[in-house]
């Protein structure tokens, strides 16, 4: 049978602002990508979403972005890759506080936005988030886009990874994502989101932007938590894979 994990990126409140449906989405996903106040969150919130997490037994994982909280870490900044290193470890360290305090194994972590697609891409920057993650967690598992340089890099330095892909975003032939300020960035139709997952799954294989079919490996599956129809997309979702025969488990 085949298995994949459904994730969603989640703890990004801030102070009075409240982001997402936290606690609506944990019965339905596997893995929680937790905002590290960097881009997103606070401590208040991450010790809300980790307990979140243990209550509903999903597999946490550190969500570590660019010190940028007005862009929402997705504008690009010029980092090296030993600041990306001290940033990603910094952010993990922070959250691991917060597993320990609920008897909590960090699971993974996720690079977040403009971090994560400049990684993607770039070797160099993702071989130091890479060394972050193994400074302050070498026992988790290192989760970025499927066969991009952030797997590549997390194999070279001895990390476990996992491929990553996405429900709701299209894709370039080169297997990275279409920016978001481009047209058609987002997949709207719920319908056909759902049939490019259980294909992604089950054939490996998903239609880029110009209409060619690339290839994927999928080991999980990426809901937008801060859609205002997140919850009934990813229940859908859920529902769809295993109607599918596919068994939806953290990775």
């Amino acid at each position: 049978m085949a298995t994949v994990d459904l994730n969603c990126d989640l703890g990004e409140s801030f102070g009075a602002y409240t982001i997402g449906m936290d606690a609506s989405l944990m019965p339905y996903i596997t893995s929680a990508n937790v905002a590290c106040g960097y881009h997103a969150g606070d401590a208040i919130v991450m010790e809300k979403t980790a307990r979140l997490c243990k209550e509903n037994n999903v597999a946490i994982g550190a969500h570590p972005g660019f010190p940028d909280l007005q862009g929402f870490g997705r504008r690009n900044l010029a980092v090296t890759p030993a600041e990306a290193k001290v940033y990603v470890q910094y952010q993990v360290g922070a959250l691991l506080a917060f597993c320990r305090e609920q008897g909590l194994t960090l699971h993974h972590v996720k690079p977040h936005g403009a971090l994560y697609n400049m990684a993607a891409k770039d070797y160099a920057l993702a071989e130091g988030i890479c060394l972050g993650i193994k400074a302050a967690a070498p026992d988790t598992v290192m989760l970025g886009l499927s066969g991009s340089e952030m797997i590549k890099a997390a194999e070279a330095v001895g990390l476990k990874a996992a491929n990553e892909v996405f429900a709701d975003r299209a894709y370039q032939p080169d297997g990275t994502l279409v920016p978001r300020k481009q047209p058609g960035a987002m997949i709207e139709d719920e319908d056909e989101a759902i049939a490019r997952v259980i294909r992604m799954v089950k054939e490996g294989k998903v239609k880029a932007n110009d209409g060619t079919d690339i290839s994927i490996k999928a080991d999980s599956i990426c809901v937008h938590g801060d859609n205002p129809k997140a919850l009934d997309f990813t229940s859908r979702i859920r529902k769809a894979l295993e109607d599918a025969g596919v068994e939806v488990k953290s990775f």
